[in-house]
C-alpha cells in the first residue's frame, strides 16, 4: 500500500511501469502486484509500503527505484542493505552483469542495471564514461587525454578510470574542454 502526496504519485507510477517491466520477463499473463494509492493531505511526511511474500530481484529494484527520488541509491554489503547519498558515489561499473556503487569508503552492489543508473542519474552530474561504467562530475580533479582519443579521469580519492573514445567527445563538451 503507497500513502503519498501529489508529488510522489509520479515517482510512485514509474516505480510501477519498471516493476512491470521487470515482471514481464519473468511472468506468463497477468501481473499479481497490487497497488493502492491514498492521496491525504493531512499526511505529515510522504510513505511508501510495500507489503511482499518475500524479498525479491524485483522488490529490491523497485525500492532502489524509489530512493533514487529521495537522492539515495540502495546497495548491498555482506547481506546487509546500505541507504547511499547519490553525492556520496564516486562512480559506477559493471562487472560479470553485477552493478556496483564505488563510495570513497567502500563498494556495495545495486540490483539496479547501469542504463537504469545512468537514466535516473543524468540529472544528478553522472556521465557514462564507457559500457560498462558512470562516473560522478562531482568526484573528478583531473582529465587527461590517452592514446586513441580516451581520456584517464582522475578522482579526487586517488582513483583513475578510463572514458572510452565513444564517450570522451561528451564528456569534454559537457565540460567545455
Amino acid at each position: 500500500m503507497c500513502n503519498i502526496r501529489h508529488e510522489v504519485l509520479y515517482r510512485c507510477f514509474i516505480a510501477y511501469i519498471l516493476y512491470l517491466s521487470i515482471r514481464r520477463s519473468t511472468l506468463e499473463g497477468e501481473s499479481d502486484l497490487k497497488i493502492r494509492i491514498n492521496i491525504d493531505p493531512d499526511l505529515k511526511e510522504d510513505e511508501v509500503i510495500i507489503n511482499c511474500r518475500n524479498m525479491t530481484d524485483e522488490i529490491e529494484r523497485l525500492i532502489a527505484t524509489l530512493r533514487v527520488s529521495e537522492e539515495k541509491l540502495t546497495g548491498n554489503k555482506d547481506e546487509h542493505t546500505f541507504m547511499l547519498k547519490i553525492s556520496e558515489v564516486l562512480y559506477i561499473d559493471t562487472i560479470d552483469r553485477r552493478v556496483f556503487l564505488y563510495t570513497s569508503e567502500d563498494v556495495y552492489e545495486t540490483q539496479l542495471k547501469l542504463y537504469e543508473l545512468e537514466e535516473m542519474l543524468s540529472s544528478h552530474d553522472f556521465f557514462r564514461a564507457s559500457k560498462s561504467s558512470i562516473v560522478s562530475l562531482r568526484h573528478i580533479k583531473s582529465l587527461k587525454t590517452d592514446l586513441g582519443g580516451r581520456l584517464i579521469v582522475s578522482l579526487y580519492n586517488g582513483e583513475k578510470l578510463t572514458v572510452s573514445r565513444q564517450y570522451a567527445i561528451n564528456i569534454k563538451n559537457r565540460l567545455g574542454v
